[in-house]
């Protein structure tokens, strides 16, 4: 999994670096000059004091060789007060090395964190304000349809992450987890990793339910390696545990309050081809004691 949230979503930048361009010509409705290709550039934003300044992820939009505008993207989980001083230094340090306008995009996951970063910066000079532009739980669009989702994978990752709760998330999840079709294994592993490390644990069960049942129609080899091979949990005791979370995952989203018997028969079963027929009933059942017939 990656190491935090912060490092995974920036690696969702290097993964795709137009995806700045999506979110702020998209969400934010922002002026985009043409371009022609994105680029990664060093996010070493120094001054002329010894002071190190680093952003987290700096994207270039090129037209040929000549850079018209520069993304700078901040991951803030919570708020941070040097950042007010910090992130006006980035803006204006990149506009002087690049030669080319230069916007600031936040990412915070944390709708609280989301309003405060997108607080006005008073710098002192008249007329001088920075607002960042933020993209909070309740700037990301809901993503529900398939098409979209492939189209823009790391935008249906950032819907699964903000609207976890939403009551269409099953579909979010869906076409989600249908655009992880769409990319090579290392990625999708990356974006899946990211998702399941990001929810709630009771909502990362169901969505481990719904990624290792066999009922859905995006089922893929890499679903399957994902889950039935034990990637996430890497012996046999630990894909075994993956199949109990996953079983309890189902009949919890389907509303049955398992008894503590068969609990008990549930959580000490390390059989893995037991754990899977029984997860594939847990989606027709109607009692709880079908499971086990």
């Amino acid at each position: 999994m990656p190491s935090s949230l912060h490092e995974g979503l920036i690696e969702v930048f290097r993964q795709r670096p137009a995806f700045a361009a999506d979110l702020i010509a998209g969400l934010f409705e922002l002026d985009v000059p043409a371009w022609q290709h994105a680029r990664l550039d060093s996010g070493d934003l120094p001054d002329l004091t010894p002071t190190e300044y680093r952003a987290d992820v700096v994207v270039t939009l090129l037209a040929g060789e000549q850079a018209v505008l520069a993304v700078i993207v901040e991951i803030q989980l919570k708020p941070d007060a040097a950042k007010r001083r910090t992130w006006p230094v980035y803006l204006t340090t990149l506009h002087a090395r690049l030669r080319c306008p230069t916007v600031l995009l936040v990412l915070s996951p944390d709708s609280r964190s989301a309003e405060w970063c997108a607080q006005p910066i008073h710098i002192g000079h008249p007329g001088w304000e920075l607002r960042p532009l933020v993209l909070g739980p309740q700037q990301v669009p809901v993503v529900t349809d398939a098409t979209e989702a492939a189209d823009n994978p790391e935008l249906s990752l950032l819907s699964v992450m903000a609207h976890s709760q939403d009551p269409q998330r099953d579909k979010i999840f869906d076409s989600f987890l249908r655009a992880l079709r769409t990319l090579e294994d290392e990625q999708a592993s990356l974006y899946a990793d990211l998702v399941l490390a990001a929810l709630p644990i009771a909502t990362r069960h169901h969505l481990e339910a719904l990624m290792s049942t066999g009922t859905y129609e995006y089922q893929s080899d890499f679903a399957r390696r994902y889950f039935f091979e034990g990637k996430a949990e890497g012996t046999a005791e630990g894909e075994a545990r993956g199949e109990v979370r996953s079983l309890l995952a189902v009949l919890a989203a389907r509303g049955f309050d398992v008894p503590a018997a068969a609990r008990e028969r549930i959580t000490s079963c390390t059989d893995l081809d037991q754990l899977e027929e029984w997860i594939g009933r847990a989606v027709t059942i109607k009692t709880m004691a079908e499971l086990f017939d």
